[in-house]
């Protein structure tokens, strides 16, 4: 059983003309995490360096530009030359007049749009303003409003008062009351945020040709600012490739000069002390060595060398090693909580128990194949998802694991006649064919009914399996790191694991050999039992803790109670958690049956209309239900038996 990387500390001394490669190999390196966290300046204010103001005009002017730099790697990027602060100059100098031109065409074209836009809104006013506002009973208002609350205004005034809108946006009213209600008209125009206008008083609307004139204003700044996007498009299309390098180059600068800002330095040396990988650490000494020029001081600890290690008050951070297919699932594990350092790595456990729970209560063939063909998609860069692509693995894992299940229950889209040539051809080999080799319909024969009991019996003998790596996980971890008493009693030590492991075989023995209860049977169980209960004080025993009862013989007695419940509860209960592995194989059976059952119904077009629904719903639907209850059944069934301490994950410098 592999467990995590072993680490090293390593103190480094680097020249001041030194620091920059330094840091520029160790963040494309990726394997080094700095000791402590960098934090900020001890005065909080950060130093502004010349590449750090440089990176941010360029960003400014990529987001004018709408460059893409979504696969922009810095991996491949170097620190910028007093030519590339040339280049990047003159390239902004040249940006900046068809930035300003941008903006100017922006500024003319919402000025042309809006005076329109307000001109057309008055355009059917006909009578004169001064007529109307000089009515001996009328009381006018005209302005500016949010459309989105001119209906909750109607209703607000009621009666009251008459609101008009003007033009077709509904951006400007006219509201009309009595003079007497001027006072609650004005109230609730505010309320609703109205804006007045300034009407003259001989105002009778707008004439024809002013709108006319308006409209061509309006055209012509709409047609110059397409003109200038068009420019801009072509500039962003002829000049990308350099945005990208000097936007990489400058962005690389930037981290360096910050992180360099932040290190432990005299006026001449700087110091870095962080923690690398112990297989990755004679490469990177020399690769050091060279950058430098050999005018470098190293030196490396062995974890239990360092000071802080041994106090208890700093972990070791944990990095897992693995291929392709099981780091696709390190995810999972950090989800949860880092394993401490030094002891067993879950993650291979996790891959293999994930991938065969997902398969048994996911099988179809059909469906599996799509979860396949994604994966392999993901992994080729063929379907790009963002972050998602790094689970292309387990998509390949889990589509081979259903397409294995679904061979066995003759399942192929739902549909079990396909398949059933080959089933017949691979049961004759047997003995007698069959339209399945794993029937998994509740049929009424009693046959069927036994298959299925008997398939519910396979899901809690998997639960047994996956129970019993944790335990015995537990058990080795607790060895590792020398904690012998936690590592021999309680429930997840070796005595809770004789309990539960005995009363599974003694549970076989009745069910399958007819045998009855021994005494001795009643003893192991027993005994293991009293080892479980009261493993507290022989913990503290065999560690070497005074005193052995901490807080007293009753509330010894009272724990050792507790302690016995718990454990014959949590092991029911983890081992009856594992039905619901065969209940959802049953369901999907019983899903897939409805589709077919449904689309036969149906027939024709419409049939197949309803195969191809069914079908996306169960691949959609039940795919993510069948992987939350794996996750589920790993994070409270498999993880609780050794994650009771988390440890710290490795998260190295990197850019």
């Amino acid at each position: 059983m592999a467990k995590t990387t072993e680490m090293r500390l390593v103190d480094l001394m680097v020249l001041k003309q030194d620091i920059s490669n330094v840091l520029l190999y160790l963040g494309k390196s990726g394997n080094f995490q700095f000791q402590s966290s960098l934090g900020e300046k001890a005065d909080g204010a950060k130093t502004d360096s010349a590449e750090g103001e440089m990176y941010k005009r360029l960003e400014q002017a990529k987001i004018f530009l709408g460059i893409d730099d979504t696969d922009l790697s810095l991996n491949d990027a170097e620190l910028p030359t007093e030519a590339d602060f040339t280049g990047a100059e003159n390239l902004l100098q040249s940006l900046s007049d068809l930035t300003q031109r941008d903006s100017e065409a922006r500024d003319n074209c919402k000025r042309s749009e809006e005076a329109y836009d307000e001109a057309a809104s008055f355009s059917n006013l006909k009578q004169s303003f001064s007529e109307l506002d000089h009515l001996s009973f009328l009381n006018l208002r005209v302005g500016k409003i949010n459309p989105g609350v001119l209906d909750e205004l109607k209703f607000a005034v009621g009666a009251r008062a008459i609101i008009v809108p003007l033009g077709d946006d509904k951006t400007r009213i006219l509201a009309a009351s009595s003079k007497r209600g001027r006072f609650a008209l004005d109230t609730e125009l505010n309320r609703y945020g109205f804006v007045p206008m300034e009407i003259p008083k001989d105002f009778k609307g707008i004439p024809d040709d002013v709108l006319e004139s308006l409209k061509k204003q309006k055209d012509e700044a709409q047609k110059a600012l397409a003109d200038a996007a068009h420019e801009k498009d072509g500039f962003a299309k002829s000049h990308a490739d350099k945005f990208l390098k000097y936007l990489a180059s400058f962005s690389l600068a930037a981290k360096i000069r910050e992180t360099e800002s932040l290190l432990e330095s005299t006026q001449l040396v700087y110091r870095l002390t962080g923690w690398i990988p112990n297989d990755k650490c004679m490469e990177m000494m020399k690769e050091l060595d060279a950058i430098t020029e050999d005018c470098i001081s190293i030196r490396q600890y062995k974890p239990e060398e360092v000071p802080g290690v041994l106090a208890g008050h700093e972990k070791v951070p944990v990095k897992l090693s693995h291929g392709k297919f099981v780091s696709a699932f390190q995810r999972m594990i950090f989800s949860y909580g880092s394993p401490l350092y030094g002891t067993i790595d879950p993650t291979p456990f996790v891959a293999v128990f994930f991938t065969i729970l997902f398969g048994i209560m996911f099988g179809d063939a059909g469906q599996g194949l799509i979860f396949l063909i994604l994966g392999i998609l993901m992994a080729k860069k063929v379907i790009k998802l963002g972050g998602w692509n790094k689970f292309a693995p387990i998509f390949i894992g889990i589509g081979s694991a259903s397409m294995i299940m679904g061979l066995l229950t003759g399942e192929f889209f739902a549909n079990e006649k396909i398949l059933e040539p080959f089933e017949r051809f691979v049961t004759g080999l047997f003995g007698e064919p069959r339209n399945q080799i794993l029937p998994m319909m509740p049929q009424s024969d009693p046959d069927s009914i036994k298959r299925m009991f008997m398939f519910f019996g396979f899901s809690i003998a998997v639960g047994f399996v996956i129970n019993s790596t944790g335990i015995i996980i537990n058990i080795a971890n607790k060895f590792l790191q020398r904690q012998w008493g936690k590592a021999l009693f309680g429930k997840s030590g070796l005595a809770g694991a004789i309990f539960f492991w005995y009363v599974v075989v003694l549970a076989v023995r009745i069910a399958a050999l007819k045998h009855t209860p021994q005494i001795f049977d009643w003893v192991i169980i027993g005994t293991a039992l009293f080892f479980s209960a009261f493993g507290e004080p022989f913990i503290r025993l065999v560690d070497g803790e005074r005193p052995v009862i901490e807080n007293g013989l009753f509330a010894m007695v009272i724990e050792a109670v507790v302690e016995l419940l718990e454990t014959i509860i949590t092991y029911l209960s983890n081992s009856i958690s594992f039905l619901r592995v065969g209940a959802f194989a049953l369901a999907h059976a019983v899903l897939g049956f409805i589709i077919l059952t449904m689309s036969e119904m149906v027939g024709g077009a419409g049939g197949l209309a309803v195969t191809l629904l069914g079908n996306a719903i169960v691949v959609v639907l039940e795919g993510m239900i069948v992987a939350i209850q794996a996750i589920r059944l790993q994070y409270y069934e498999f993880f609780s038996k050794f994650f009771n301490e988390t440890g710290r994950e490795f998260t190295p410098y990197k850019f």
